[in-house]
């Protein structure tokens, strides 16, 4: 686990410039410890004399993180019928009023109860941000929307709940909380985190070793590529040495059939490799507005909004051959890395159809291609 900073330190980081600092603690799973050691933070920040306050902390009946909550002070949630039940949820009215040097709020992936100003926590945490006061908040790691088909092919689930990549690249700070696999284990048999009825469920299921094993090694690479993204960044900004040329990704889309296979791929090789990203549809004339199918149409806006939301510049190039467009595009930004999407094809549709990928392999050179191969039921892009 990340060395934890002093008082000292933490109230330098969210003051260190005029924009409202975000720390975010990234755990692999519920029960590493990320909401104990943002109580500590608030803590320690109070008795430094800063104003704190804490909102949409859930305890989960946990007797240590109940004790840190005893004396700060607490925004309470906002009830709200649905459906002939109250939910709460977080008052974000009263928060912004409150104004507070910072906040602390758990549960980031929260998707909030219909009839809320923003359907996600992450969007309520950006307006606090953008009204001036400091948030420190947690989330683990299954929740970032690129890994989402990692952590499915991993654990077998499929996680519903998810925040763009872009909003942990708004953090200031990322620190990873960790605990070994055994230790987490342990926590989940003595009942500190799911109740007594779920445990052996939870054992043998997502809390076996092997997941949390992989989830352990996703949350360490994550904090890891953060700080190496925030570490160029610093260099280049205060000139310690010449900012290295960095890879050019395209992800290739097309107007029809999903592509956020292809687009989490794009976001976690642009993660390791670049500062930006393109995601890049062609327009033909017969995907025109005025001649696009209404299915096809839908499929593109939620393509192109699920791009922007992982951080992509999303391109439209208009032109009568796909292929012809792309490869132009990729010679003209200086592309080094090509992802398409591809269902299985007979050779001889190849023949008879041609190939875009197979064209430019041929008169792209020195460029990465990657190809996502799709199932029967996955249409692709």
């Amino acid at each position: 686990m990340n060395e934890r900073p002093s008082p000292e330190k933490l109230l330098a980081s969210l003051h260190a410039d005029a924009r409202a600092r975000l720390r975010v603690y990234l755990g692999a799973a519920a029960g590493v410890g990320k909401t104990c050691q943002m109580l500590e933070d608030a803590r320690q920040l109070i008795q430094q004399g800063i104003d704190v306050v804490v909102t949409a902390i859930e305890t989960h009946g946990r007797a240590d993180t109940a004790a840190l909550l005893e004396g700060l002070e607490q925004i309470p949630l906002k009830p709200l019928a649905y459906r002939g039940a109250t939910l709460y949820e977080l008052d974000l009215d009263a928060v912004i009023a409150r104004r507070p040097a910072v906040v602390v709020i758990d549960e980031l992936a929260h998707t909030n109860a219909p009839g809320v100003k923003h359907q996600k926590r992450y969007e309520d945490v950006l307006e606090i941000l953008a009204n001036g006061s400091a948030v420190i908040t947690a989330v683990n790691v299954q929740h970032l929307e690129s890994l989402n088909d990692v952590v499915a092919q991993i654990t077998g689930v499929r996680v519903r709940e998810t925040i763009p990549d872009s909003f942990l690249q708004r953090a200031d700070e990322v620190v990873n909380v960790d605990v070994s696999v055994e230790t987490l284990r342990t926590r989940l048999r003595q009942g500190k985190i799911y109740g007594v009825e779920k445990i052996e469920q939870a054992l043998n299921n997502f809390f076996r070793k092997g997941n949390l094993t992989a989830l352990r090694e996703l949350a360490l690479r994550q904090t890891a590529q953060n700080q190496d993204t925030q570490a160029r960044a610093y260099r280049e900004r205060e000139g310690l040495e010449a900012a290295c040329l960095p890879e050019r990704v395209m992800v290739c889309m097309a107007s029809r059939g999903s592509a956020k296979k292809l687009l989490r791929l794009g976001s976690r090789i642009a993660g390791r490799l670049a500062h930006d990203w393109y995601a890049v549809y062609v327009e033909t004339p017969r995907e025109a507005p005025d001649c696009i199918k209404s299915d096809d149409l839908a499929a593109l806006r939620e393509n192109l909004r699920f791009a922007e939301a992982l951080g992509a510049r999303v391109v439209k190039l208009e032109a009568d051959n796909v292929t012809d467009a792309l490869i132009g595009f990729a010679r003209r930004e200086g592309i080094t890395h090509v992802i398409f999407g591809q269902s299985a094809r007979s050779r001889w549709d190849i023949l008879w159809h041609g190939s875009i990928i197979n064209r430019f392999l041929e008169e792209v050179r020195d460029v990465a291609v990657q190809v996502v191969p799709f199932n029967q039921a996955e249409p692709a892009p």
